[in-house]
């Protein structure tokens, strides 16, 4: 029998009760990526169909429409407005509210839930609270017409604010803050309300109303503001990084228990995609409080690893009206009169250069010394809303600082300082060795007035014993009580300038100067029983090194020959000082860079030639010309720390010196003991 050959690879014939395409049904099937994103949606809407209760079908009306084109639709209301409570409990005289919107939004919102300004207006009346100013801080003008506020005579203030990836910035919470305490201060009775909305009332308002609460409740802390505000205005805030900013910004430790609401339903997002993911919605021009963008987080002011200058812009700005108000408040204090610009001058206390003609004051006054710091001016305002650092230019920024008053029993003080006026200069303390920190401090050497009394009549003896006793010793008192708040947060440190007997000059200018932490260029004598005087004082003396000795002009140059030319200030306008020239030595050597610029110069004796030694970012005039004469006579006199020591080690043999310096240092030791 013959076999015949078989062919291993061949593909065998299948019986014939075998379906061929049996074995290719069994055979597991692959999806393709598409076809498992089709599928997994589709389980996805079958389970939230299941999840979401069944609603009976109702008009679609703002917020539950889907818009899918890319066209801003400005008829359309904002997300969640329709559900969210038209407005909160009052806060003293503060209402919050979501955005009224007007009639033309009619057509989006069902009859039981429109809320414009005459529902508004009739829902208050009918609360007992007649409205006198809103403040509207959405970032939009398309929700409503201000005229019909008009009307009912009711004030409208827009601080725009955006609703999405940042709080509101410290200018604009220093306008509403201000509107808000004038609106209170000068109404009239009967009491009339604030009405504060954003779009619905919670974050950016609340964010608002948190501040205005803290700054005008001394004893409040900003867990209680939040409390308060959300007591009135169920959930509260609920965007954690608003929540943040404010303990950061008040200096506070946020406490563990503290914890940031949930969003509330209404402002959940309804409309979901194919992949059943929510629909962000935006709203005009950012004015949105959806939290699907999430904001950078807030960081803490830190002074690590920022390098410091004296020219630095220091605080925010406030409003102009507001700084009207606090210079008129400064002219006051001083028993200064209004000139014909009205009150636009810098008014502290200017010391004048030392001369062989005004040195011989120093032996017909009792004058104690101290050293002159090569920092930047500022004269400081202390109120319960805040602190106001006040520069050459009369210039107000506001400050987040703390100053309680002195409470006799030794507790923690329910009140702040209120209209406290200082003097003094900020510097920055720059370590001694490489491990440490640079640290500005606000150096205090005047007092002008306290909580709204003007001291300027009294002797500085008194005036600065007062600084000691009333502003700084409260300060450090309290940061070993207080717990919640951090003072070590704070722009910049404050202490006391200290002064010395004239006895002491020497050890003043070899031992302190060489060893203090931040630069000095010589010394000021101020007389100890000598007033408070406004801008030029005669009998303030101010000593320099021979090479700091300096003038601050005006630099402009030539349209056509592109000379150098200074310039001071006589009478308000600006003088050309003939025959004055500068040289830019260790500077920028292209000298087109300092035009319109005031520059601080040193005379060079040898060279008889101004050198350039800094541009005074501070200032925006020159010196006036008798100031600088002042100054050329003292570089001319050339008083030398030689002559100096030698004319002091005489003064302080007068029968005068000998007695007083006796009975200061009974007092100093007395003191010590206690």
């Amino acid at each position: 029998m013959m076999i015949d050959a078989v062919d291993l690879n061949a593909t065998p014939e299948p019986e014939e009760e075998e379906d061929p395409f049996i074995k290719r049904r069994l055979e597991p099937r692959v999806e393709s990526a598409v076809e498992i994103a089709k599928r997994e949606r589709e389980e996805r809407r079958k389970r939230m169909k299941i999840d979401r209760p069944t609603r009976m079908p109702r008009p679609v009306f703002g917020d539950h429409q889907q818009n899918n084109c890319d066209t801003r639709d400005k008829s359309k209301i904002p997300q969640g407005w329709l559900d969210c409570p038209g407005f909160g409990l009052e806060i003293g005289c503060i209402i919050p509210s979501k955005v009224p919107l007007s009639e033309s939004y009619n057509e989006h919102v069902p009859p039981g839930k429109r809320y414009s300004f005459k529902q508004v207006i009739r829902n208050q009346r009918i609360n007992g609270r007649k409205l006198g100013l809103v403040i509207d801080l959405t970032n939009t003008t398309r929700y409503y017409s201000t005229l019909d506020l008009k009307k009912d005579g009711i004030k409208h203030v827009k601080i725009a604010c955006k609703g999405r990836d940042a709080v509101p910035d410290n200018v604009s919470v220093n306008s509403f803050v201000n509107e808000a305490i004038q609106f209170i201060v000068n109404q009239k009775h009967p009491k009339k309300y604030i009405l504060v909305h954003c779009t619905h009332g919670h974050n950016r308002t609340g964010f608002m109303i948190v501040h205005y609460l803290m700054r005008s409740v001394p004893t409040m802390n900003v867990t209680q503001a939040l409390k308060m505000f959300s007591d009135a205005r169920p959930p509260g805030i609920y965007k954690p990084d608003y929540i943040d900013a404010l303990y950061t910004f008040y200096h506070e430790i946020k406490p563990e228990t503290a914890t940031c609401p949930p969003t509330p339903e209404w402002k959940r997002p309804t409309d979901l995609d194919l992949n059943g993911d929510a629909v962000h919605q935006d709203d005009d021009d950012d004015d949105d409080d959806d939290d699907e963008a999430l904001p950078a987080p807030v960081q803490e002011i830190s002074q690590e690893n920022v390098k410091m200058s004296n020219d630095d812009i220091l605080g925010d700005e406030i409003p102009h009206y507001q700084e009207k108000a606090y210079r008129q408040f400064c002219y006051k204090m001083l028993m200064i009169k209004n000139d014909a610009k009205g009150c636009t001058q810098f008014p502290g206390s200017h010391p004048v250069s030392l001369d062989r003609e005004n040195l011989q004051l120093l032996r017909q006054r009792y004058y104690y010394a101290t050293w002159k710091a090569d920092g930047t001016r500022y004269m400081m305002l202390l109120t319960i809303d805040g602190c106001y650092l006040i520069d050459r230019s009369f210039k107000f920024r506001r400050v987040q600082m703390r100053f309680p008053c002195r409470q006799p029993s030794g507790g923690i003080s329910e009140q702040v300082h209120h209209f406290t006026l200082l003097d003094g200069e900020m510097v920055i303390d720059n370590p001694k060795d490489e491990k440490g920190q640079a640290r500005r401090r606000y150096l205090v050497y005047d007092l002008v007035a306290i909580n709204g009394e003007s001291v300027v009549e009294r002797s500085f003896c008194e005036r600065w014993n007062m600084i000691v006793r009333e502003v700084i010793g409260p300060r450090e008192a309290e940061k070993h009580k207080i717990l919640c708040y951090r003072y070590d947060l704070e722009p910049f440190g404050v202490r006391p300038k200290g002064f010395w007997l004239l006895s002491t000059v020497e050890k003043l200018l070899k031992s302190t100067i060489p060893s203090l932490s931040h630069e000095s260029d010589g010394l000021i004598f101020q007389g100890w029983d000598d007033p408070y005087v406004p801008r030029t004082h005669k009998g303030l003396l101010k000593w320099k090194y021979a090479d700091m000795n300096s003038v601050d002009f005006l630099f402009e140059m030539g349209k056509d020959d592109g000379r150098g030319m200074l310039y001071l200030n006589e009478r308000g306008k600006k003088k050309l000082m003939e025959g004055y020239s500068v040289e830019f030595r260790d500077a920028d050597p292209e000298p087109a860079i300092y035009c319109g610029k005031i520059i601080e110069c040193s005379w060079d004796m040898e060279k008889q030639v101004w050198v350039y030694m800094r541009t005074r970012v501070d200032k925006s005039t020159p010196n006036d010309i008798h100031i600088a004469r002042n100054v050329i006579k003292s570089i001319t006199d050339n008083i030398t720390e030689d002559v100096l020591l030698q004319e002091i080690r005489e003064i302080i043999r007068l029968p005068m010196y000998v007695d007083r310096i006796q009975i200061d240092l009974r007092a100093a030791s007395a003191a010590r003991r206690r």
